[in-house]
């Protein structure tokens, strides 16, 4: 593995990955004989519900990478970039990923899938399998500059090209934070202060930070989709999301509307009762039918929805990018801030599918939430693409109405 290499821990770093790939010629296309009609590849299911089971571990495990013809008038292939896959435990993102995984195999990439968490030795051996690659990489894309295991590989080597792509709204932070010289700490946290593991990983952090942030002898690109100013000696490219429209599509469209739903409870942003409440409102106002479930949300929570709204909840098995792209999805799309509200309306150019966000009250938020969330999430609303219609709740009582606007 030399040239570029990339880390992924999620399914959605997988897909801008693709999409980075794809504006430097390194995804060759679509392999000769597929088809990607309105509903995408026959071997890629669009979504399953809640109870099902995720898929089997082994599936994708080990197979070679798929020989591709380039399409035509695609751009010459730039140097060899391999994929590396630090594998998480929990099995909707690892269904998620094998998936992605598997198209990424179809572009041409190459794949390594890496049981990074698979208990005792993993780290260890994680190290000693990636070490030389590293030091030989040219480049290096990751898709959290949060991420701890990110971090500690970082310790390993000075990469003279950095890209970073995005894993949802935390590039913002990322970008803020880096142009201020700061230390990296996730948006949701309740506290600034270093808990004894994070005093234990401190040096690592101030080492990775150095590794983030550009030097006379590194560059530090930012692909992505959101609005990020660019902090001073970093490029920000924009991501279009063409590999997507280029690959699947346009979708069918249903008469009603689908509601995207969020983890902001489990990460402990915004208190449950009032969650649930405002997503019966959501589903009453709007006549939603469908529920897309986060990867993160937890079981008991989406059987609840389910139960008291009626909706149908899914559980996607690819980025709701390329779920949405492949259809049928809703003429109207609601979301609470995230990525979305950002990814879907590139990723739903000229279908007619109107996308709107509902913004997040002062009051939902939970005591223990953490100072900067109600200006983080108001910023991800406020920022929303102008196609993007921007919903207002008075109140969570089940009588009030959410309004336009």
């Amino acid at each position: 593995m030399t040239g570029q290499l990339a880390f992924v821990e999620s399914p959605v770093q997988l897909l801008n990955v693709l999409e980075w790939a794809h504006t430097r010629g390194r995804a060759a296309g679509a392999p000769a004989g597929a088809s990607a009609g309105p509903h995408g590849p026959a071997d890629a299911p669009a979504s399953g519900p809640a109870t099902a089971s995720g898929p089997a571990d082994a599936a994708a495990d080990g197979r070679a990478p798929r020989s591709t013809d380039a399409a035509p008038g695609a751009a010459p292939p730039g140097p060899a970039l391999t994929v590396v896959v630090l594998s998480p435990t929990d099995p909707m993102s690892r269904g998620q990923l094998r998936r992605m995984a598997q198209l990424a195999r179809d572009e041409g990439l190459t794949v390594h899938w890496q049981e990074a968490r698979g208990g005792r030795g993993a780290l260890v051996r994680t190290l000693r399998e990636l070490a030389r690659p590293l030091r030989s990489a040219e480049r290096v894309i990751i898709g959290d500059p949060f991420s701890r295991y990110v971090q500690l590989l970082l310790t390993l080597f000075g990469p003279r090209h950095l890209t970073v792509v995005d894993d949802g709204t935390a590039t913002m932070e990322y970008a803020a934070q880096v142009g201020r010289g700061e230390r990296l700490v996730r948006w949701h946290r309740r506290s600034r202060a270093l808990d004894p593991r994070e005093l234990a990983l401190a040096p690592v952090s101030l080492l990775a930070r150095k590794r983030l942030a550009p030097t006379p002898g590194r560059t530090v690109e930012i692909f992505t989709s959101l609005p990020v100013e660019a902090p001073e000696g970093i490029t920000v490219t924009e991501n279009t999301y063409a590999w997507t429209r280029a690959r699947f599509g346009p979708p069918l469209l249903t008469g009603g509307a689908d509601l995207v739903g969020t983890s902001l409870v489990e990460t402990g942003v915004v208190d449950a009762a009032h969650y649930d409440r405002v997503v019966a409102e959501l589903a009453r106002t709007h006549g939603a039918t469908r529920y897309f479930a986060h990867r993160r949300e937890s079981a008991e929570k989406l059987h609840r929805i389910a139960v008291e709204t009626g909706l149908q909840v899914v559980r996607p098995e690819l980025p709701l990018e390329l779920i949405a792209r492949r259809g049928p999805i809703g003429r109207t799309v609601v979301s609470f801030p995230s990525t979305v509200v950002h990814t879907l309306p590139l990723a739903l150019a000229g279908t007619g599918v109107k996308v709107a966000v509902c913004e997040i009250a002062p009051e939902w938020l939970r005591a223990t939430a953490s100072p900067r969330a109600q200006g983080f999430l108001s910023g991800v609303t406020g920022t929303a693409a102008h196609e993007v219609d921007r919903l207002t709740s008075r109140s969570v009582n089940p009588t009030d109405r959410l309004e336009f606007g």
